[in-house]
């Protein structure tokens, strides 16, 4: 490791040092160095977000063995995520009543820039029972402001600090004297601070909780939630847990802030009673009312967490977020969609209002971040389309911005959301296919498989990958893939070869797809839809010169009706070639009108436009001489029982439903 220090960053670390205790001297030596030291990039050990090294993990480990019962292994360093709560984030200060005011201690402790200040604080004072939870909770504001750098140097200065240990030996014996809120903050800090959770200070921490339960208010049980969402699951925490669930089921109709209930929600999670949950959400509606922004984006998040869909709670969350967007953040605005997205849960106004507002960040925000919303929105089966067509700009401006994980990103959000970009089109997939051959030498046979199947679904089969995809080589590496992934892998594999079939892309080359990847060339026969059997057969009753197939399979596609019709016109042409005693072919003579029943997560969420491999389908039987007629499964189960005839006559039918004088005029030309 190379550390470039300069002078004036340097005086100024060692006049403050002259002041100062030795461990907050090696404190700020490091802060200072850190400025400017660049770190290795693999790290073994996770803290939370924060990451450590390995030789660090293992000086903490024996510095926290003599307040830990038992043996503690380096794993046990290893804390969870701690998402950004709001509770969590209360500075030591905000806590009312817990720092006295004008206090010699309370000052100086204000002063405090990093944790080993705090423990120098405690070597030159003996804390009160309340100035101890001060302490615990001020390191813990402290170090969560610091940068992922200083935090690795602070944490290891924190715990090999010998006022560290002493400060948790005082914590433990002061416990039972402490106030309640003061109980809940000194665990939250302690677990939040990296103190394993199997170490006895936090263990009795977390029996006195469970002694003291009844006694705690909406704050302190709000606080004591936040801790214990992210703790490990063990004996002590479950019990806690369990005690918590019957605590806030009693106090519910008492809670008064959102905030403090939201935190509840969270912490009973997906295993609390579905009676409870309803419970939860009756009291939420009555306080939507009070829902600040931030209040609304934590309401999505926390029903996410419970696995609790609540529509009307959701509907109220998203109208306030939607009104609000320019107030909020990248991250939490990423954060609500893929709760969305976890509830399935999707709000056109939401989704269309987020779509502009990306559309206006698009030259402020980075690729990554643009690319993230994209991915998000095509997992919601949404085509965000103003946002579309201005990044598909962007990519046929500079397609050597592109990272491969960009361009397999921008590939399959494209293809699956069958975005056509008309007369921009072919420069798209030119930019594209150039991004794509500078690529190709390092690209991994899946990589290269996936990135032909989205440009097949695009309709656009540039020669060098498809080449490069089809060698006896890449084609042995696929074949060696584990058999999880084959079904997927044949999948991709049958939709290029019907592709390069039935589309006759022009390659300097005729190419083919070796039958050993393609698996069972036999597709499995889904099962028939026998509401629209049944609505198609009474469509044609009356109708003797027409024919319907059922179920029928053309070449992997199956396709519920298939209904054979004289062309407009061609009956007059007919009785003419009789009279002549010719006859014409089948396939001049008629109409193939194939009627396909799609699910609604064949479209694009709020439109009729096709996705992915529905349209590729329509497609490809168009080419086979069919005229694809789509029928939504669930615009078709809406419309009453006596209207169905109707609504599909319509639709097959069309021409029936020409204004009164066209009649007249198409006999007149026969």
């Amino acid at each position: 490791m190379s550390i470039r220090v300069t002078e004036g960053v340097m005086r100024w670390a060692l006049r403050l040092c002259s002041r100062r205790s030795p461990w907050t001297q090696r404190s700020l030596l490091m802060t200072a160095s850190i400025r400017n030291t660049s770190f290795p990039s693999q790290l073994a050990h996770v803290w939370g977000k924060r990451q450590i090294q390995p030789w660090r993990a293992r000086s903490l480990v024996s510095s926290v063995r003599s307040y830990s019962k038992g043996s503690i292994r380096s794993e046990d360093l290893e804390e969870k995520e701690i998402p950004s709560s709001p509770l969590a984030d209360l500075p030591a200060e905000t806590t009312s009543g817990k720092i006295q005011t004008h206090s010699p201690f309370r000052d100086k402790l204000m002063r405090c820039v990093s944790p080993s200040d705090v423990l120098d604080l405690t070597c030159q004072y003996a804390p009160t029972v309340r100035q101890i939870s001060n302490c615990l909770t001020h390191m813990w504001s402290i170090a969560k402001r610091m940068s992922e750098e200083q935090w690795r140097y602070e944490m290891q200065l924190m715990f090999e600090h010998p006022a560290f240990d002493r400060l948790l030996q005082l914590a433990m014996k002061s416990v039972a004297h402490m106030h309640n809120e003061d109980v809940a903050y000194s665990l939250l800090s302690m677990v939040s601070l990296g103190v394993p959770q199997r170490s006895r200070v936090v263990q009795v921490f977390l029996r006195t909780c469970q002694e003291k339960l009844n006694d705690f208010d909406e704050k302190s049980l709000s606080i004591l939630a936040s801790c214990l969402e992210h703790m490990e699951s063990s004996p002590s925490v479950s019990t806690l847990k369990e005690g918590m669930r019957l605590v806030v089921e009693a106090r519910l109709p008492r809670i008064k802030k959102v905030m403090a209930l939201q935190t509840m929600m969270r912490m009973l999670g997906r295993d609390a009673p579905l009676d409870l949950k309803r419970k939860l959400e009756q009291k939420a509606l009555t306080m939507t009312d009070q829902f600040s922004i931030p209040n609304a984006q934590y309401m999505i998040t926390t029903m996410a967490t419970m696995g609790f869909y609540s529509r009307p709670l959701l509907d109220v969350c998203s109208k306030k977020i939607t009104e609000n967007l320019n107030g909020i953040p990248f991250n939490r605005l990423l954060s609500v969609l893929h709760s969305c997205k976890e509830l399935h849960y999707r709000d056109l106004d939401l989704l269309t209002g987020l779509s502009d507002y990306v559309t206006s960040m698009l030259d402020i925000w980075t690729n990554k971040q643009v690319l993230l919303f994209l991915s998000v929105f095509e997992s919601l089966v949404f085509c965000p389309t103003p946002l579309m067509e201005a990044y598909a700009e962007r990519v046929i401006s500079s397609p050597d911005a592109l990272t491969l994980k960009d361009l397999l990103c921008v590939l399959k959000v494209y293809s699956s959301l069958n975005y056509d970009l008309q007369h921009r089109r072919q420069q798209f997939l030119d930019s594209l296919s150039q991004a794509l051959d500078s690529y190709l030498p390092k690209m991994s046979g899946p990589a290269l498989l996936k990135s032909v199947f989205h440009l097949c679904l695009l309709g656009h089969f540039p020669s060098a990958p498809l080449e490069q995809l089809l060698q006896s080589s890449t084609v042995e590496q696929l074949n060696s893939t584990p058999s999880r992934f084959l079904p997927k892998q044949e999948k991709m594999f049958q939709t290029v070869d019907l592709c390069l079939r039935l589309d006759r892309p022009p390659l300097p080359r005729p190419l083919t797809v070796p039958q050993s990847v393609l698996g069972d060339p036999a597709p499995s026969s889904p099962s028939a839809n026998q509401w629209i059997l049944q609505s198609l057969q009474s469509v044609l009753r009356d109708r003797a010169d027409t024919l319907l197939e059922e179920m029928v399979m053309v070449e992997n596609y199956f396709i519920d009706g298939v209904i054979t019709k004289p062309l407009p016109n061609q009956t007059c042409v007919t009785e003419a070639s009789s009279r002549e005693g010719g006859e014409l072919p089948p396939a001049e003579s008629s109409q193939r009108t194939a009627v396909i029943c799609a699910p609604l997560s064949g479209f694009c969420y709020g439109t009729s436009n096709p996705r992915g491999p529905l349209a590729v389908k329509i497609r490809h039987l168009k080419i086979l001489g069919y005229h694809p007629v789509l029928v939504r499964e669930r615009e078709l189960r809406s419309v009453p029982e006596e209207k169905r005839t109707e609504f599909l006559k319509g639709k097959i039918f069309p021409e029936d439903h020409r204004s009164d004088t066209r009649p007249e005029t198409d006999q007149l030309q026969c």
